[in-house]
């Protein structure tokens, strides 16, 4: 059975596999750095079992991109489960797409802020302001959202 998605929601979907796809990309940053790192640090995977034990023995270069993969892990998780509870419930818009690619938007910058400068302070402003698009649609989805 074919759902009837609403091109509004279809846009909210395709912001989801944006997000995932930048998933994908730091997974690949991820392993691209840490095992020449590994290797160069004379490592041995087996060491790994528990990345803590071995992280101070890396880059922070290299770090930043693993902290940044596993913060993927974190709040877009609740962006996903808000996405299709406003697509499933039919509510989808103009207003939820837009807040849903501007989350994303600042999720990537986050996250090429993260991998790369890594400004805390900068880092935390693209975060909270990602926070404050997810909190919008979580809002208005529960107050000003006929359901």
């Amino acid at each position: 059975m074919l759902l009837n998605i609403t091109t509004h929601a279809a846009s909210m979907l395709r912001s989801v596999l944006a997000l995932t796809l930048l998933s994908l990309v730091m997974f690949v940053a991820l392993y691209a750095t840490r095992l020449p790192a590994m290797a160069r640090a004379k490592i041995n995977p087996e060491d790994a079992k528990h990345p803590q034990t071995v992280l101070n023995k890396l880059p922070t270069e290299v770090r930043q991109i693993a902290d940044n993969y596993n913060h993927l892990f974190e709040a877009p998780t609740m962006f996903f489960a808000v996405v299709f509870s406003i697509v499933l419930l039919g509510c989808a818009d103009s207003v939820y797409a837009s807040l849903a690619w501007a989350y994303v938007a600042l999720r990537f910058v986050h996250s090429l802020v993260q991998s790369t400068i890594n400004i805390v302070v900068l880092r935390f402003i693209f975060f909270s302001l990602s926070w404050c698009a997810l909190g919008a649609m979580i809002l208005r989805a529960l107050f000003f959202t006929p359901i």
